[in-house]
Parts: C-alpha cells; sequence; structure tokens
C-alpha cells in the first residue's frame, strides 16, 4: 500500500490543493520581475505553460491521454475557457495595479465559489466554514490595507474578472464528479498564448526577452504554472469549490513573505498580523476537523455533523 493511500479523500484534497497553492506563491512576484510588457508575458505564460500541462499529462495518462481528455467533454472546453479568462485576470490585473489590490480581490473567490455552490450544487457549508471565509478575507484585507487606495480601476477589474471566473472554473469543476478536468489546461495555454501572441506581433518592433528576463519567464511558466495549477484544478474532485478557494489564499501570505524576502517589499505590522490570521484560521480550521475525522472512524459520534465537509467525497 502506498503511503498517499493512506491518507483520506479529504486529506488527500487539502494535500493538493495546499501544495498548489504554495507552489503558486511566487507568481504575482515573478510577474513583476519579469518586467515584460502585456502581450508578452500573456503570450510567453499561454504557450509555456500549455506545454507545460501537456507534458504532466502525457506523465500521468501515457497511452490513456486522449481517452482522459474524451471525459472532460463539454464541461472541460468551459474550463479552459474559463481559466483562460483567470489567467488575463489576474496577469493583466498586477500590471495595471499593486500586487495587493489583486490579492485582496482574489480574496473574494472563496465566497463567489461558497454562492455558486450553494445555488447550483445545493452544497451547503457548515457555519466553521463560513467563519473561516470571514476571517481570512479579514486578514488579507490587512495585507492589502497599505495598498488598497493605489490601485488602477482598470487592475481591479481585471482581477475581479479572474476571482469571478476562477469560482465559477471550481464550480463547474464538481459538476462532473470523478473527472480530472486538469488535462484541458492545455487548451487554455493554446487559446492565451494566440491571442496574446496576435497583439505582441502587432505591436512596434516585438523582440525577445533579455536573458534574464527569459528565465524568469521559463521557471515561472513552464514549471511553477503547470505543477501548481495542476494541482489546484484537481481540488475540486476532493474538497467543495468554497474550500479550495479558501487553500489558495495560502499563496497570498506566502506570496507576501517571498516579496519581503527576495526584493525587499517588507509588509507592515497589520499585514503581517493579517498573515497570521490567515494562515492561523486555516490550520485550527484543518486541526479541527481532522478531530472530528478521527472521531467519526472511531464510531463516538454519528456522520451528519460533518457530512457538509465531506460532500466532496466522489
Amino acid at each position: 500500500m502506498s503511503r498517499w493511500s493512506t491518507f483520506s479523500h479529504r486529506q488527500q484534497g487539502l494535500l493538493l490543493t495546499g501544495g498548489g497553492a504554495i507552489i503558486m506563491a511566487p507568481d504575482a512576484l515573478l510577474i513583476k520581475v519579469a518586467d515584460l510588457p502585456d502581450a508578452e508575458i500573456l503570450m510567453w505564460r499561454g504557450f509555456l505553460s500549455g506545454l507545460g500541462f501537456l507534458l504532466i499529462a502525457l506523465a500521468r495518462y501515457g497511452r490513456g491521454t486522449l481517452a482522459a481528455y474524451r471525459r472532460c467533454g463539454w464541461t472541460g472546453i468551459a474550463v479552459a475557457l474559463l481559466f483562460s479568462l483567470t489567467t488575463c485576470g489576474f496577469v493583466l490585473g498586477n500590471q495595471y495595479t499593486k500586487a495587493g489590490n489583486v490579492l485582496m480581490i482574489l480574496a473574494s473567490s472563496p465566497i463567489i465559489a461558497a454562492v455558486l455552490s450553494w445555488i447550483i450544487l445545493k452544497e451547503r457549508l457548515p457555519r466553521r466554514t463560513w467563519l473561516a471565509i470571514c476571517l481570512c478575507m479579514m486578514g488579507i484585507a490587512m495585507i492589502a490595507l497599505d495598498d488598497a487606495g493605489a490601485g488602477s480601476w482598470v487592475g481591479n477589474a481585471f482581477a475581479l474578472m479572474a476571482a469571478t471566473t476562477l469560482a465559477i472554473n471550481f464550480t463547474l469543476c464538481r459538476t462532473r464528479p470523478g473527472v480530472d478536468m486538469s488535462p484541458m489546461l492545455v487548451f487554455n495555454g493554446l487559446i492565451v498564448g494566440s491571442t496574446a501572441g496576435l497583439f505582441w506581433l502587432a505591436g512596434s518592433e516585438p523582440s525577445l526577452p533579455a536573458t534574464n528576463q527569459l528565465a524568469v519567464v521559463i521557471l515561472l511558466c513552464l514549471i511553477i504554472v503547470p505543477c501548481g495549477v495542476t494541482l489546484l484544478q484537481r481540488g475540486p474532485l476532493y474538497l467543495p469549490s468554497a474550500e479550495v478557494g479558501l487553500l489558495l489564499l495560502l499563496e497570498v501570505v506566502v506570496g507576501t513573505l517571498l516579496a519581503w524576502w527576495i526584493i525587499g517589499e517588507q509588509p507592515a505590522p497589520i499585514a503581517m498580523v493579517g498573515g497570521l490570521l490567515v494562515l492561523g484560521t486555516l490550520s485550527a480550521k484543518g486541526l479541527y476537523e481532522r478531530r472530528l475525522e478521527l472521531r467519526m472512524r472511531a464510531g463516538f459520534e454519528p456522520a451528519s455533523p460533518i457530512t457538509v465537509d465531506r460532500s466532496s467525497t466522489l
């Protein structure tokens, strides 16, 4: 028996989603370090991430790759289109406003996902999950408080588009229980890369980025994005979409710490408090639900008190 199989269905979801969020933590930082024009960074991100997603799909499914794509069906096409909008919104949001603004707006994705799951999937979230969402939103607001008045409305609008389409994406994935939609992210890369490439070619004197910029782009788009997003896209197979969005907030906190460490963007004391609030809330929630899970396995209480958080068991 493999070590992975010893984890419960829910634990596997937490590890996949949390791991994906941590891998994606340097995303906003590296976009700013690359310092490329809008169309160019989107073009590289699209084509290189598409290649990375394809390599991951081939490694995972081998000769069954085509069958994996067929299983996704029309829902998979919708997922690819939605994630294309998420990619554009996130990248352009970071181009037009401060990262703090973008991350604060992205923090609304768990709320959007929870409402969509309640309306579309009839998933009822327990009060502890709503409480965790509210506390994490407060923490993210503290992290971005210094930037709240400095953003462009254009950047904020792109960030809101990213948050909304990401929430719809995760909710849509849960309408096809047991079907892995992550292979469809290859088409997301092709859509974003082709569209941005046309704008890049139409611009004045298109040229390749400098060596140091290209190295950052390859690290981000060929390695970090495909690996992190593949894990995140599998999250809805195990967890309610609102919980997947909640774990995404780890990216905000870790990303802020990386920016502090690498480029010296020291967070204000209130931002440090906000980060501790997010991490503390997620840790407390995880430990509490682990305790409930152990008690249920031991037969000390009926399954009904925690059926909501386990509604993702497919």
